[in-house]
């Protein structure tokens, strides 16, 4: 199934009416704790309901943080208004991002990465273990787009391929979120692309994003802005893509609302629909029955499992990047649990620019 992720905005609906008139958005995709705390239009709702109501609706999270090192109120809160939400309205599945966000302010964060390690594994899978438990449907995982060393780049999919094991867990493989690692690391988009786990891959996201000038001159560092056309180095590996997830059942195209205001930007967002709509069509991609799902049982610990040391460095390397701490002060940090000696100068940068932006203080 081809679908979008739905966006509130009046001229995201606008640029999305011939294809909702012309019934080619077969799923619909809602982040559903995006409008958690403001109230959902009576047209939205209806929107959403009927997509429900015809088993062709699917949630993804943005604000849970999964591998945030302290559990809070904030989280425990975040689950329970999932519970409700799954309650008045039916998802095929939910699916959240990889990464920690812990500033107090986190609808203003973005997700930072975390390194492959025994301890922020144990605290990955404890808080999906939790996320599953609140829902009877299935639960999945993003890959992220930014990532500070290849270390990280290259490490992911097999993080991501323990992480879901206890769970009967899913991925979402972004392509998009691939195209920024394979450019600002310099690695053939297919060779990361084949590091992930590809029979969990149950759902594909496309995208577009921006060039950001590079501080030292050397070359642009890409970044998952959502907000221009897909990539046609993406486009290309897509029909490769396609026949190596076998149990692929929705693709979604994503694009921020407040990016199609003009009649070029809705007539290239259409574009990309339709080309990727003709690429399904003449792929080798065949849409397999729906696999059979069973919650696992699973062992949770009463109290959510927590680590203060790994807290306290998140929370400090979060503030050194608002601050805008020097990058050689930030590599010469004395971490356990992240590797800033291996860090990109580059990207260090970047991660300060992208949370200068959204200032999560």
């Amino acid at each position: 199934m081809l679908g979008v992720s739905m966006m509130a905005e009046a001229d995201f609906v606008s640029a999305i009416l011939p294809l909702l008139q012309n019934n080619s958005i077969e799923v619909m995709e809602w982040s559903f704790d995006t409008l958690y705390h403001a109230h959902e239009p009576d047209w939205l709702h209806d929107l959403l309901n009927f997509y429900a109501e015809n088993d062709r609706l699917i949630g993804h999270g943005v604000y849970y943080s999964l591998f945030d090192a302290r559990w809070t109120e904030r989280q425990e809160e975040w689950l329970k208004k999932l519970t409700e939400e799954v309650s008045l309205r039916k998802y095929n599945h939910i699916t959240e991002h990889f990464g920690f966000m812990n500033t107090e302010n986190f609808h203003q964060g973005v997700p930072l990465p975390v390194s492959l390690h025994p301890q922020t594994l144990e605290i990955g899978q404890d808080r999906l273990y939790r996320l599953q438990e609140a829902v009877n449907i299935p639960v999945g995982i993003e890959n992220l787009a930014f990532s500070f060393s290849i270390d990280d780049v290259k490490e992911q999919g097999v993080f991501l391929d323990k992480l879901t094991e206890g769970t009967n867990g899913f991925l979402i493989l972004d392509l998009h979120n691939i195209y920024c690692q394979s450019s600002n690391f310099e690695v053939p988009i297919q060779e990361i692309i084949n590091l992930y786990p590809l029979d969990k891959v149950k759902e594909i996201h496309l995208s577009g994003g921006s060039w950001q000038d590079s501080v030292y001159g050397d070359k642009q560092v890409r970044r998952d802005t959502h907000d221009d056309v897909i990539p046609q180095d993406i486009l290309s590996v897509l029909p490769s893509v396609l026949t190596q997830c076998q149990n692929l059942e929705y693709i979604i195209i994503e694009r921020l609302g407040d990016t199609v205001k003009t009649e070029e930007e809705r007539d290239n967002f259409l574009n990309d629909f339709n080309t990727v709509s003709t690429i399904i069509e003449t792929s080798d991609w065949k849409v397999k029955g729906k696999s059979g799902w069973s919650k696992k049982e699973m062992k949770l610990s009463e109290k959510p499992l927590e680590n203060l040391v790994l807290y306290e460095e998140q929370s400090r390397l979060t503030k050194l990047l608002f601050d805008n701490v020097e990058v050689k002060a930030i590599k010469d940090q004395d971490f356990y649990y992240f590797k800033t000696e291996n860090w990109d100068a580059e990207m260090i940068l970047t991660a300060q620019n992208i949370i200068k932006k959204w200032n999560p203080y």
